[in-house]
């Protein structure tokens, strides 16, 4: 059986080589984040390989037993069509995730929309389903700043995910996202419609990125760090605001020890924006990846989670639906991702 395209081993095999060869590096443990995103990256190429050729020998052999005229043989067939769609299936959203970033870790950030302290736990919920989501991928995440809400829920959060192929699978979750529910914060038990926004966009290594920014275009601020409290919140001035003039990019950090630090991740991720803003720039990408700001308001969402008067989490661009909106909310999405990627796929 010869199967073309995505499934061609020929390029891949190539691309093994060439990571082994930089793992065989005296200096490849310098930078050990890179180094791991190195071997993560060969150890998905591996996968994806192996799982091509294990599914070509199944569809070769059963093409074979089709030549046999017996019932018995046929019924064997017919057994095994089930688990080798769910193979294609898997090796299908591997082979997705092919875009320029597709493999980078990702920025993430959750803005509640118009609302108070309904919005604000909403993006808070939405936080917990990403976070709950990394767990299940065992991704890595970062809390880089993250703002309370004054009664309840967050008024904005940031995060790294770590994992291979991180930017490729949650690029598609960029949007508004919609709750409606019984409030637990109206006296009434009124039903009451919140919005809050998803951010998504690739995080580079600063050691991989070349961007000159000029100093008079920052703006830096410096506020007190605010958290749950405890013994590792910061008491002094150590929280950094960065706004980037030109772009109005603003950037946040909080979490880490010194003011110093926090200015540098800071930075780093600021980089990164501009870095990919650049590299949008020069692909002619910009409104395929980065997409528009949309308005955080009904509308626009991207996803609605309906959890009165009936359960169930829809996204509007593929018309998936799933009636468990607790799952969902535990961190369930990847039917989503999947159609999301299989739709993207489609409309190129």
């Amino acid at each position: 059986m010869k199967c073309g395209g995505y499934f061609d081993t020929d390029n891949k095999l190539i691309k093994i080589k060439e990571l082994e060869e930089k793992m065989s590096s005296a200096t490849f443990w310098d930078n050990q984040e890179i180094a791991n995103n190195v071997i993560n990256e060969l150890n998905n190429l591996k996968k994806i390989v192996n799982l091509i050729k294990t599914l070509k020998n199944k569809i070769d052999a059963n093409l074979e037993l089709l030549s046999y005229d017996d019932i018995e043989v046929k019924q064997l067939i017919v057994s095994e069509i089930d688990e080798i769609k769910k193979e294609l299936d898997d090796l299908e959203i591997f082979v997705l995730l092919n875009g320029p970033y597709d493999k980078n870790d990702a920025v993430l950030e959750i803005h509640p929309g118009a609302g108070g302290t309904e919005s604000c736990d909403w993006a808070n919920m939405l936080f917990r389903m990403y976070t709950r989501w990394c767990e299940e991928k065992n991704f890595k995440y970062e809390i880089v700043e993250l703002q309370k809400g004054e009664e309840a829920g967050i008024k904005s959060v940031t995060i790294i995910i770590k994992g291979t192929y991180a930017y490729g699978y949650l690029k598609c979750e960029k949007g508004v996202h919609r709750l409606v529910r019984i409030s637990p914060f109206d006296s009434n038990s009124r039903r009451h419609t919140s919005f809050a926004s998803v951010d998504v966009s690739p995080y580079f290594q600063e050691e991989n990125i070349d961007i000159q920014i000029n100093p008079n275009d920052l703006k830096i601020d410096v506020y007190h760090s605010s958290g749950a409290g405890g013994q590792s919140v910061n008491t002094t001035d150590s929280a950094v605001r960065i706004t980037h003039i030109p772009t109005k990019i603003v950037v946040t950090c909080q979490n880490e020890r010194s003011q110093l630090q926090n200015k540098e991740k800071a930075l780093e991720i600021l980089k990164s924006k501009l870095y990919k803003i650049e590299l949008d720039k020069r692909d002619m990408e910009l409104k395929q990846i980065k997409g528009e700001q949309t308005d955080i308001n009904f509308g626009s969402q991207i996803r609605s989670y309906v959890l009165h008067p009936y359960t169930m989490v829809k996204d509007h661009r593929t018309n998936t639906q799933n009636n468990n909106a607790q799952k969902v909310l535990d961190g369930d999405i990847d039917m989503f991702i999947n159609d999301n990627l299989r739709m993207c796929k489609n409309e190129k």
